[in-house]
């Protein structure tokens, strides 16, 4: 028997949505991811882009377990003397809680063509107003705990 081995053109790729709301931050990432890379499937091959489309929605409302909050801190540099900028979670969730869950997202994924590939089909919203009804997506059933 030979090994399955998925092509890029043969592939089906759906949409999912993923309600963030009263989830935790990390979990809903990783299911996130896992659906990004296409792990869920029967037909999933390491070295080609077969996951679906996802779309989370509510990050507004999602929460970080501990004292994530207050400790945790997203860095950034500006590649100038000087440049490094903190910011702690409570206000990036406060301010910008899409940016914390593609960060988380993006942490999960491998950090090469195949990891930019597949943020690119990454939509994440702070409510649960979305513009994707025509792709008809499908919510996520699998429990995140």
């Amino acid at each position: 028997m030979s090994t399955f081995m998925a092509k890029a053109k043969e592939l089906e790729r759906k949409w999912y949505i993923i309600d963030a709301a009263g989830k935790p931050l990390g979990r809903v990432a990783a299911a996130a991811a896992t659906i990004l890379r296409g792990k869920h499937k029967p037909t999933f091959t390491p070295n080609t882009d077969c996951g679906d489309f996802v779309i989370i929605i509510n990050t507004d409302k999602a929460v970080l377990t501990g004292n994530k909050l207050d400790q945790k801190t997203w860095y950034r540099h500006s590649g100038y003397p000087g440049g490094l900028k903190a910011v702690k979670y409570r206000n990036l969730m406060a301010t910008r809680s899409n940016k914390a869950m593609e960060l988380a997202v993006w942490g999960m994924l491998p950090h090469n063509s195949l990891g930019r590939a597949a943020l690119r089909k990454l939509r994440i919203y702070k409510n649960d107003q979305h513009n994707h009804q025509a792709q008809k997506p499908v919510v996520w059933d699998r429990e995140i705990k």
